[in-house]
């Protein structure tokens, strides 16, 4: 428990990292996985908010009902969109919306193929490539 506990704190921070560095507002919920009442990361950045519950699994993702529950609400609360944020190794973040968890059994799963064809990537939800591009004079 204390190794998966470490790899799911260092993939916070680093997650974090790069929404920082891209002058997101970030914010690490202490015992997020605990309490179960928010995401594990707030990111906010000219009135665009996001909220990030972050997963480092090598097999396929298995969330539980009631943990899928509460960040559907704080989703409708917020207005903030809710990301699963699931780093696979050798292949970076992959971003799952709640919607597109399937229902298996008692919890909620997704396969790393349907994350690798649905291919939902860090630049595509904070636009960062655009940022760059416009940080280099491209656009």
């Amino acid at each position: 428990m204390v190794m998966r506990y470490s790899k799911g704190a260092r993939s916070e921070r680093e997650l974090l990292l790069r929404l920082s560095g891209i002058d997101y507002s970030v914010m690490r919920a202490a015992g997020s996985g605990v309490n179960s009442l928010s995401p594990d990361i707030i990111a906010i950045k000219e009135g665009r908010g996001f909220a990030f519950e972050c997963k480092a699994w090598a097999t396929n993702l298995l969330i539980e009902p009631e943990r899928l529950d509460s960040l559907r609400i704080w989703e409708k609360n917020t207005g903030m969109q809710t990301f699963i944020a699931w780093r696979i190794n050798n292949n970076g973040w992959f971003f799952i919306k709640l919607d597109e968890l399937l229902k298996n059994g008692k919890n909620y799963t997704m396969t790393k193929k349907k994350a690798f064809e649905i291919n939902r990537r860090f630049e595509e939800i904070t636009g960062a490539a655009a940022q760059e591009d416009r940080a280099q004079g491209r656009i």
